[in-house]
């Protein structure tokens, strides 16, 4: 099973979300302090230790619409060229900045950036958006991990960290605005216990469908990732408090060609066995 959030079909769009596990054609709703308990680090085992809640009702498929999994006052943070691969495009689109993405990719310390917020993340079948004002948008597949309070690794998940390619690429101090706006973040469709022994052996595909055509498709393998998803979350608890949990993105290994830009109207998937499928449409 995995760990979810959901609002039922028959419920107006702005109704709070539940917790549920999701098992097969059904979803187990959980009682929400318990996974903040979790996240506050309070509960043994992580998502083990609340394996064996009793539902407090049960949702079939239909009657239940998927959230991103995440809430409360929980943020959204990501990381940067962890990946050789990003690391030749960043340098490639900001030649004049080349130097710095290949020096924070020696280095001992990571490249850290905020994200989103819970309540501004998507989940499966929510648009994501390109900006008005760049010409060079593209989706960027991850794993992201959700950490507890004190930093344990409770569970790992899929994300899609929007990016404007061209506004970083003119200056790395845009990176903000090429990162951070709204429709920016895709998180879903669930938290799988995190594995370390398996984490690397998971592989990310990602395909980009327009008017019924691919114009892009692409998987790598999580192996190839410079930094352990232990190494990003030590680094972001570093003289910061996360009472909540927090959320964070990995970075990408998956970067489409140069002539490749998103357009509204376009369908992105992103999926890995064992972690599900996270779908989203694209506006402008």
């Amino acid at each position: 099973m995995t760990l979810c959030r959901i609002r039922a079909v028959d419920q107006p769009a702005n109704a709070p979300a539940h917790w549920a596990w999701l098992a097969r054609e059904a979803a187990l709703l959980l009682p929400d302090e318990a996974i903040h308990s979790m996240c506050r680090g309070e509960t043994e085992g992580g998502l083990a230790g609340i394996r064996m809640l009793p539902a407090e009702s049960t949702l079939h498929r239909d009657q239940y619409l998927l959230q991103p999994p995440t809430a409360w006052d929980q943020q959204i943070w990501a990381a940067g060229v962890t990946w050789e691969s990003s690391r030749h495009a960043r340098m490639a689109e900001s030649p004049e900045s080349a130097d710095c993405y290949s020096r924070v990719y020696l280095a001992d310390r990571p490249e850290i950036f905020y994200k989103s917020r819970a309540s501004a993340a998507v989940g499966p079948g929510g648009a994501v958006r390109v900006r008005a004002d760049s010409r060079w948008s593209v989706p960027e597949p991850e794993v992201a991990v959700l950490a507890d309070a004190n930093g344990v690794i409770l569970g790992v998940g899929l994300a899609n960290d929007m990016s404007a390619r061209d506004i970083e690429g003119e200056n790395p101090l845009y990176l903000p605005q090429a990162k951070v706006y709204r429709g920016a973040c895709a998180l879903g469709p669930a938290w799988v216990a995190y594995n370390p022994e398996t984490f690397t052996s998971l592989t990310i595909h990602v395909s980009v469908m327009r008017r019924r055509e691919c114009v892009w498709r692409d998987k790598t393998s999580v192996g190839q990732m410079k930094r352990r998803p232990e190494e990003l979350v030590d680094w972001l608890f570093r003289e910061n408090a996360w009472p909540d949990g927090v959320v964070l993105l990995t970075g990408t290994g998956l970067t489409p060609p140069k002539e490749f830009a998103l357009e509204p109207g376009d369908d992105i998937t992103i999926w890995a066995r064992g972690l599900g499928v996270l779908r989203n449409r694209v506006e402008g």
